[in-house]
């Protein structure tokens, strides 16, 4: 029984049912199993659209090799005293915290939302009502951001093997489909996302979890170099070594950490605001073809280098989404983009951001608390403009072209538009390095110039980074870790869950 790899190309309107037929048709093979390694979509021509497939392939008829072995985190089980408190129900938190339980510790979540359910019907509510719900909300509850986003599970960081696999493995077994392992941009979709960070509560209470909602972080309480307990809404809680997994929305929490000693600097990040688009002005610019029966929607990536030190790109695109209203904070007013499963929205959205670095924009040193403050001003600023959750808007046409008064279309966005220029709204030094992006986007994509943008789209990184041991990763104490986006190290669902796990494997051997 040998194995052996080969690459494919399989026509778009072919069923799954029928890809072992043309397997064997391709290799001559008469007796085999295969499992797909890979599968991605070449539109490059649009006039020969197709899937491109890697797939090994086990039979007889191959002479040697073997099926590689997937390399994962296989934590040592045994029965452990210490008890580790994680703060944060986010990518971060859940699976440090499965990994842990996994290796025999005890483990304490608090979390300063509620379950995912009770989330969801808070969202539900301020979309229909405009009433905020500061602590179930798009950046709070269970789940973190990332459960109302098109969870994307790509990643560019080099060094998370196991850990990505680990990762994929456990969300398939909460009911993730099993493509996230071989698609080459896999998604779970907010609809899944749902359904999974439910699934993945339970398993963690069967394996002794103890979750605390509805439970804030407010201060901790300290010894020379460790800490000894977090104080929280609900009183104190001891522990032998505690996560901070509260992600990069959680302000006071960041100011609370600095108040006790733990450092942290500026770093680069980005700011913009989200474009939308109907999803077939996409597919037509990439497909040639409006809708193709079998594929989602179109998706698209792109980049405008404005200097050596500053880039417009896209980012978090949502093929067939919604635009939401992210807010963190009462007095802010953000957006970002979230999708389900099928991508079936009539709409498109992405954010298009610029990247930023505060020292160079303003020729001065800025501390943390400083970059902080001044992004919280900014936020509230788009809130004070709208005396709301109203998103600012503007055609992008009338943005390129200092226009006025142009009619806004109809969006996804469920709180409402509110007719803007963003010439007074933006930062001076942002406004012609996103013009200049935005040109070289319409002159990338026919059609993107009928689009519109909504702003502020402002938590796509985290403004300050956490000072950390890089070897042992423990911030400013001994038996703290601040891992996952609010540590400034990580940025979507897979690398802040991956940084989690790297901090769980410091406490599995400390």
């Amino acid at each position: 029984m040998g194995y052996k790899e080969f690459d494919i190309k399989v026509p778009i309107n072919i069923h799954e049912n029928e890809i072992k037929q043309l397997i064997g048709s391709k290799t001559r093979f008469k007796k085999f199993t295969f499992t797909i390694v890979k599968k991605s979509l070449d539109a490059r021509r649009k006039s020969n659209i197709f899937w491109q497939y890697r797939i090994g392939i086990v039979s007889d008829e191959i002479k040697g090799g073997e099926k590689p072995d997937i390399p994962s985190l296989i934590p040592d089980n045994k029965k452990r005293s210490k008890h580790i408190l994680i703060v944060g129900t986010g990518p971060s938190g859940i699976f440090s915290a499965l990994l842990l339980l996994q290796a025999g510790f005890k483990v304490t979540i608090i979390e300063r939302g509620g379950k995912v359910e009770e989330r969801k019907a808070s969202i539900d509510k301020f979309e229909k009502t405009g009433l905020f719900d500061a602590a179930n909300n798009y950046c709070f509850g269970e789940g973190g951001a990332g459960t109302f986003s098109d969870g994307k599970l790509t990643s560019r960081t080099k060094s998370i093997t196991r850990e990505r696999n680990y990762i994929f493995q456990q969300f398939i077994k909460a009911g993730a489909p099993d493509e996230i392992f071989y698609m080459t941009h896999p998604h779970l979709g907010s609809d899944n996302l749902f359904r999974i960070t439910q699934n993945l509560r339970k398993e963690l209470e069967e394996k002794g979890c103890h979750f605390h909602f509805n439970t804030r972080l407010e201060g901790l309480k300290t010894n020379g170099d460790k800490v000894l307990s977090v104080i929280t809404s609900s009183g104190n809680i001891d522990a032998d070594s505690f996560l901070i997994a509260t992600g990069h929305s959680a302000f006071e929490t960041y100011r609370m950490l600095m108040q006790n000693k733990v450092n942290f600097h500026i770093k680069n990040f980005a700011l913009g605001f989200r474009a939308e688009h109907h999803q077939e002005i996409i597919n037509i610019a990439q497909w040639g073809l409006p809708k193709i029966p079998g594929i989602k929607a179109a998706e698209y990536r792109l980049t405008a280098p404005q200097d050596l030190n500053s880039t417009v790109y896209s980012f978090c695109m949502c093929p067939g989404g919604i635009v939401v209203p992210a807010a963190a904070y009462a007095h802010t007013n953000i957006v970002n983009g979230m999708s389900n499963y099928s991508r079936d929205s009539q709409y498109a959205n992405a954010a298009v951001v610029v990247s930023l670095n505060l020292e160079k924009y303003f020729g001065k040193t800025v501390s943390a608390i400083e970059a902080l403050e001044w992004l919280e001003q900014l936020e509230s600023k788009f809130f004070e403009f709208s005396h709301g959750f109203e998103a600012p808007a503007e055609t992008i046409s009338n943005f390129l072209n200092n226009g006025r008064n142009s009619k806004l279309p109809i969006s996804s966005y469920p709180l409402g538009l509110k007719e803007a220029d963003f010439n007074e709204l933006l930062p001076e030094g942002l406004i012609t390095p996103l013009k200049n992006g935005l040109k070289e986007f319409c002159s990338k994509i026919k059609g993107y110039d009928t689009g519109i943008i909504l702003g502020l789209e402002s938590k796509s990184s985290s403004p300050i980074q956490v000072e950390r041991n890089p070897e042992r990763l423990n911030s400013g104490y001994l038996n703290l870790y601040m891992v996952g986006e609010g540590s400034g190290w990580a940025g979507g669902i897979i690398s802040s869950a991956a940084d989690g796990l790297k901090a769980a494997q410091q406490i599995l051997v400390t």
